[in-house]
């Protein structure tokens, strides 16, 4: 199952952590996997590279990590984006039960 973690601080998305594997399909053939990876590195991309927002992302093997630095303050355009990842998350995982995990948790 994939595990998508957001991360909260006064009501404003500040990260996630995703990491793990749907078990849709094979590796290779996942369809589940494959728009999640999609979308989550669309989202890091967009926050880092298009609005330049002070944050701190990981990848490592099975897993990525973004967390907004304190140094960023709320920001519409990111908190909406964060937000859109949810939602996508939950609509793919409304889609293939049993596939995905969504927590979102107060920091």
């Amino acid at each position: 199952m994939i595990e998508a973690v957001f991360y909260r601080k006064h009501d404003l998305l500040r990260g996630f952590s995703v990491s793990g594997h749907s078990g849709y399909a094979e590796s290779g053939s996942d369809i589940v996997c494959a728009a999640v990876s999609s979308a989550v590195q669309l989202t890091c991309n967009t926050i880092t590279d298009f609005f330049g927002s002070a944050a701190e992302a990981e990848v490592n093997e099975n897993e990525i990590t973004l967390k907004l630095t304190d140094s960023c303050g709320p920001d519409e355009c990111t908190e909406q984006l964060l937000a859109a990842l949810v939602d996508h998350l939950e609509c793919l995982s409304q889609e293939y039960k049993g596939t995905i995990s969504i927590t979102i948790t107060e920091v």
